[in-house]
């Protein structure tokens, strides 16, 4: 299970490095994409890093259980 856990929350911490590289890298060039997709991506952002919060939470609430 914790095996598990440092899995889910190191690829949900990738993901979310992963979009927040591509949005700043959006917003540096500027033009069409930037226009397009740098505000969804940045909102895609938070919402990965909320997941990657609720997996590091559930994880330390499942530790001390245990």
């Amino acid at each position: 299970m914790q095996t598990t856990m440092l899995v889910l929350i190191l690829i949900a911490m990738l993901i979310t490095l992963g979009v927040l590289f591509t949005g700043l890298l959006a917003m540096a060039r500027g033009g069409d994409f930037n226009a397009k997709w740098g505000n969804k991506l940045m909102r895609y952002r938070i919402v990965c890093q909320g997941i990657a919060l609720a997996l590091f939470a559930v994880a330390l609430l499942v530790g001390k259980g245990g």
